[in-house]
């Protein structure tokens, strides 16, 4: 069985990646595929639910983690840790099963430090305005911290050029529909199609001398 891919997606907060990842998801009910539950000291936002949305731990259950070696990578943002299970990530790997990763560019950096075969994808707003826009609709944030998620924006697209692959979320069905020629393209490449499809390509090559 082949393992599973890792897809590292990054935006800006409010570029919409954790909405377009839920979307593709339940697009393909079938899909080998899952969204790491990451760890994180911030509180709960409405409609969250831990052990569902995330792990939401304390500062000091948080940095015990840190000092077992417990994630693949973590990060401090906007006061808040945010972290990554290192078995969680490994185990699911393993069973075939591909798994999103949503996380920033510190993070994918941290990961690709220790795993060469990620694909990684950046999302990005269609202007400032509309990233703004869209912050402000989400009604979590008080206009200071939308204030401070739009100053850190600029910084974070920055680093899109670090990544595999760009998509702008101007129409959010176009931009799923690109989420998912990714995932496809890279799930027909040959090495994975091959071990899929061994008994096939095995049959295919047999000799007619054999056959008889």
């Amino acid at each position: 069985m082949a393992k599973g891919t890792l897809y590292i997606i990054s935006a800006p907060s409010g570029a919409g990646k954790s909405s377009m990842i839920s979307a593709l998801i339940n697009r393909n009910h079938d899909l080998p595929a899952q969204v790491s539950i990451s760890h994180t000291t911030r509180s709960a936002r409405p409609g969250e639910q831990n052990g569902v949305h995330y792990h939401f731990v304390d500062k000091a259950q948080f940095e015990h983690l840190i000092e077992q070696g417990a994630f693949f990578e973590y990060a401090q943002v906007f006061g808040n840790y945010y972290g990554t299970s290192r078995f969680t990530i490994e185990a699911t790997l393993a069973r075939g099963i591909d798994v999103f990763l949503d996380i920033d560019w510190q993070g994918a950096r941290q990961i690709r430090q220790q795993m060469s075969e990620v694909v990684s994808v950046f999302i990005l707003p269609p202007s400032r305005e509309e990233l703004e826009k869209r912050l402000k609709m989400r009604g979590q944030d008080s206009d200071e911290v939308i204030q401070g998620r739009m100053t850190q924006a600029r910084d974070e697209i920055s680093h899109y050029d670090e990544y595999d692959y760009l998509i702008i979320n101007q129409n959010f069905d176009e931009a799923v529909s690109q989420l998912q020629a990714i995932l496809q393209c890279h799930r027909l490449r040959q090495r994975a199609q091959a071990l899929k499809y061994q008994t096939i390509v095995t049959d295919l090559l047999v000799n007619e001398s054999e056959i008889d």
